[in-house]
Parts: structure tokens; C-alpha cells; sequence
């Protein structure tokens, strides 16, 4: 009898210990006093273990009789001592878990939140230099997924095995913003059926150019969101790192050669158990190899471009923004509470990726009183003051130069056009696809500019700044030349056809845009023929007004 006892205790303890396992691999919760996953994970060993106490008690004690089964109901004094222990265990467990939480809010600790992120005050105009159009993302990331789609509906050899993932980062490579995102099984059979080889492929945007990639890989990525078991991105990060409590995000990057990595963010918490949380470290895991490299934050590798998402710093900036004289002030006084409008996009500077928001008063009052640019990879914060319209006033004020086309607007970029700080966004079509551009002048957002192309787009935005006196007259800055010509080349940009011009006696290339009928007589010319331009000297290329 002893013996059947033990062996269903041993039983029992086994499937105890097998469904904890079975629990932590599902759940992969981090072994760290500061996880939320940790503190669950102990609730629920001890909620176990008091049921089986219980579960015990009312089997040794129960009799056969109504007269037993009555006094079982009612001698609550009788419980188990062994129950009595756990339940004190976890109230008290619950004690330190909510005090815990709660001390560690900004009710108690608003100086410590306003000072996670340290702001410098800049001048916008030393900063953000005149716009280079080579650099200017046209897409937002809704735009960047319908292209990547289609670019994945043309793979015919990958298409019914793979589909493509929503990642879509936005990273500087090779000096231009792209978006770049991985390819993933299409299915579970598709994952068995492949994932010996791994995933063949990603997706490379060019947000200049539009042009859209499918880079495959020599090796397949064989650690992924996508996988399963072991191989699986967040499992084998936890089973290398156990205490690490990494953040929500993990970003998908390639380095210089084009090979992809998986940045993952490791949460620091500042402030008592749960608060104040920034990054601390950086683990860099190979994707291919799933190699996994350690860093602290301040020394991840400067091709690394997003290491604090956009959502975190903009909860560090509000904390600083709204908590400056205290918690109660936030909530009722609000004496100067700022915080970040509701949007955000991305900007390239210094080679590196800025998350761009405005900054307004807690009042809505529909006017920015400055905006911030936070680095991605190192939470440098700074401050612009500069005063207009909030980016939604802009959109709205870009849509209704459309509003008989229903375009609807991205939300914008800030640029630099003639030192007039200038908001920059695209006008998309019911099915997402962008139509137009739109440039928007943030102090005075009724000047808005349309064009079909980014060049069309800039020059009617420089000409509405000469209307109004911001900028020197077109006429007067045009300059002349006159020459023979030694090369005529035609090329197709964003569909419109330029001609490009060298003349004998010059080094500069002159752009003929065919796009403006006054300069159709270019096709007339040859080499070795005179002629005079009038033309503008725009960031480094000579577009030709007039021909003579």
C-alpha cells in the first residue's frame, strides 16, 4: 500500500514538474525579479501546489457518512497546515507585487521619469541641412507592404511556399533609407516542408527610388519569428539569455554586406521593480547562424540603426514633457505640460535613424511649439522650437487641395527648403498607392504646394515661397551659358524623360526636364551645335529654364 502511495506521489510530482516545463517553453518567461512573466510563473506554482494541498486534505478527512461530510463543510479551522502556509505565501507574494508596482509609478517618482531622457535644445536650421533628394523616404510603411507583396507575387519559384512578414524596418543602408523585412512559411506544412533549408529571401525597399528586391541568400535564415520550436527567434534568445527580459520589439536589420541580423533590445528598469524602463544591453543574433553577440547599449555597432523603438522614446519624452512640476500638475494645473503629437516618422541624419514628432501643449490648441528628433540607436533627444501647425492641421490642409480626388495624406516628413522649416508627405489613392506629393510650410500651413513628382512637388513649393517673398525670385537667381554641345544622353526618371547636356566649353550637366513643353526644342539640337541656357543651379544640378 506504501508502496502504490509513493509511486503516485512520484507520479504526480512528475506531471507537476512536466507541465512547468511545458509551461516555460510555451511561455519563455525571463528568470528575472523585474518580469512580469516571472511573477506569473510563481503565482501559478503556488496556486498548483494549494490545490493539491487541498485536493489532500479532503481526501484523508472525508468520511462516508452525511454526519462527516457536514463536519468537513463547517471546521474550517481544520485546513492543512501545509495550505495555510501557501495562501499566506502568496498574499504575501501579492503584497510585494502590487506595492512593488505601485511604487514604482510616476505617482511616486515623477522627478525620476522627467530626467530618463536628457533633451539639448538646437537650431533647425545648423541641424537639418537643405534637403538632398536622394535621401527623402517617399514611402511610409503601408506603402513599402503593397509593394512588397507585389514584388513577392512575381517570385513565382517562392510564392507558394513563402509569404512576406510585416516587419518592414526602416534602416540607412548603403547611404539611402530602405525598408527591409523577411520572408516567412506560408503555413505550418510549408514550414515542414522547408525549414531544413531555412527561409531563402527578404525584401529590400528602396524609399527613394521605390525599388523593390528580393535579395536571396546564399545560406536561409534559419532563426526567425516564424519558426516553431528551438529555432524559433524568441526561444532561442531566452534559452541563451534566461534573465534577460528583452523588449517587445526585435528588429530585423542587415549590416553593410547584406546579411541579416536580428537586434533585440534588452529592458533596463530604472526605477524600483517595474519602472523607468529604458535599454540597457543589445544582443545581436545572426539569423542565418543564430551566433548571438553581446553588447551594452553603448557600444552596439554604429551600422546598427534601431535599437529603442519609436513608441518607447515617445513615452520618454511625454514622461518628460508632462511631468516637469510634479505629477499632480500633469493632471490638473498642467503648467507647461508639453507632450508629442499623435504620430511619428522617420528621418536620416548622420547616418543614423531619428523618429521626428511634434511637440504641443496638453491643451489642444491644434499648434506645435517645437519637435524632436530621437536617435534609434543611442536616445540622443533634440528640441526644435519652432512654432505652426500641428501635422494633422497640415495633412488636412494638403487634402483639401485633392479633396475631389479623396487623397488621403502620410503622415509627414520635416525638411528644410530654403531655411523655411517644410512638411513634406504623400497623397495616396483608396487602394494605398501614393498619386501625389505635397509640401506644406509649417509656420503657415495654407501654403501648401502639389505636384505628381517630388521635382514638380519642389518647385512649386520654392515658387509659392518666392510669391510671398520668403526666397529670391526665380528670374533672379537664373544664370546663362552659352556653348557647343558635346554629349546628349536622354534618361527616364519617375517616368518623364530628361535630357542631359555637356557642353565644350563647361564640366557642369545641364537637365532638360521634358516634362515643361517650353524646352521641346532641345530635340532639334546635335552635337556641335551652339546653344544658350538659361538655367538654375539646384543642389548641384543645372536644371535649364529656357533655351536660346
Amino acid at each position: 500500500m506504501k508502496k502504490n502511495k509513493f509511486i503516485r506521489n512520484l507520479l504526480i510530482g512528475l506531471a507537476i514538474v512536466a507541465a512547468l516545463g511545458v509551461y516555460y517553453y510555451v511561455t519563455i518567461p525571463a528568470i528575472n525579479i523585474h518580469s512580469s512573466g516571472t511573477w506569473g510563473a510563481i503565482f501559478l506554482i503556488i496556486g498548483i501546489l494549494m490545490l493539491f494541498s487541498l485536493a489532500k486534505y479532503f481526501k484523508k478527512n472525508a468520511e462516508s457518512t452525511v454526519e462527516g461530510i457536514s463536519k468537513l463543510q463547517f471546521r474550517i479551522k481544520d485546513t492543512s497546515l501545509m495550505f495555510k502556509i501557501l495562501g499566506i505565501a502568496m498574499l504575501l507574494l501579492c503584497a510585494v507585487y502590487g506595492i512593488g508596482y505601485l511604487l514604482s509609478s510616476p505617482f511616486f517618482n515623477a522627478a525620476k521619469y522627467q530626467k530618463l531622457l536628457s533633451i539639448e535644445e538646437r537650431n533647425f536650421t545648423d541641424d537639418i541641412k537643405e534637403v538632398d533628394y536622394q535621401t527623402i523616404p517617399l514611402l511610409d510603411k503601408d506603402s513599402a507592404a503593397i509593394l512588397g507583396n507585389r514584388k513577392m507575387g512575381s517570385m513565382v519559384d517562392m510564392v507558394s511556399q513563402f509569404e512576406v512578414t510585416s516587419d518592414y524596418s526602416q534602416i540607412n543602408y548603403m547611404g539611402k533609407p530602405v525598408r527591409v523585412t523577411p520572408l516567412t512559411y506560408a503555413s505550418p506544412i510549408k514550414w515542414l516542408t522547408n525549414q531544413r533549408n531555412g527561409i531563402p529571401a527578404y525584401i529590400l525597399i528602396d524609399m527613394t527610388t521605390q525599388d523593390t528586391e528580393c535579395v536571396k541568400l546564399a545560406e536561409g535564415i534559419k532563426y526567425s519569428k516564424g519558426e516553431y520550436f528551438n529555432r524559433n527567434i524568441y526561444r532561442h534568445l531566452r534559452f541563451r539569455f534566461p534573465t534577460y527580459i528583452f523588449a517587445e520589439q526585435i528588429f530585423f536589420e542587415i549590416d553593410d554586406e547584406g546579411t541579416p541580423y536580428w537586434v533585440c533590445p534588452v529592458k533596463k528598469f530604472n526605477i524600483g521593480l517595474f519602472g523607468g524602463q529604458t535599454i540597457g544591453r543589445v544582443v545581436l543574433c545572426n539569423a542565418q547562424t543564430g551566433e548571438c553577440t553581446d553588447y551594452a547599449v553603448e557600444d552596439v555597432p554604429t551600422w546598427i540603426d534601431k535599437v529603442y523603438s519609436a513608441e518607447l522614446l515617445i513615452d520618454l519624452y511625454d514622461y518628460s514633457g508632462l511631468l516637469k512640476h510634479g505629477y499632480w500638475n500633469s493632471l490638473l494645473g498642467q503648467k507647461d505640460c508639453l507632450q508629442s503629437t499623435n504620430g511619428y516618422n522617420y528621418i536620416a541624419l548622420d547616418d543614423d535613424v531619428w523618429v521626428y514628432t511634434g511637440v504641443t501643449s496638453v491643451s489642444g490648441d491644434q499648434s506645435n511649439v517645437g519637435f524632436v528628433l530621437m536617435n534609434q540607436r543611442t536616445m540622443e533627444t533634440r528640441y526644435y522650437k519652432v512654432e505652426g501647425a500641428i501635422e494633422d492641421s497640415a495633412m488636412s490642409s494638403a487634402e483639401g487641395q485633392v479633396q475631389n480626388l479623396g487623397y488621403r495624406a502620410t503622415f509627414p516628413l520635416l525638411l528644410n527648403i530654403a531655411d523655411e522649416p517644410t512638411y513634406f508627405m504623400a497623397l495616396k489613392d483608396s487602394a494605398g498607392l501614393v498619386k501625389k506629393y505635397a509640401m506644406v510650410n509649417v509656420q503657415k500651413y495654407q501654403w501648401v504646394a502639389i505636384g505628381d513628382t517630388l521635382k514638380e512637388c519642389e518647385k512649386n513649393y520654392t515658387e509659392l515661397l518666392s510669391t510671398n517673398g520668403i526666397v529670391s525670385s526665380m528670374a533672379e537667381e537664373q544664370k546663362s551659358i552659352t556653348g557647343q554641345i558635346k554629349s546628349i544622353s536622354s534618361i527616364v526618371l519617375e517616368g518623364n524623360t530628361h535630357y542631359y547636356i555637356c557642353l565644350e566649353n563647361s564640366d557642369d550637366i545641364f537637365d532638360i526636364d521634358m516634362q515643361d513643353k517650353s524646352l521641346i526644342q532641345i530635340v532639334k539640337y546635335q552635337i556641335g551645335d551652339r546653344v544658350t541656357f538659361e538655367y538654375l543651379d539646384e543642389y548641384g544640378l543645372n536644371q535649364v529654364k529656357a533655351i536660346k
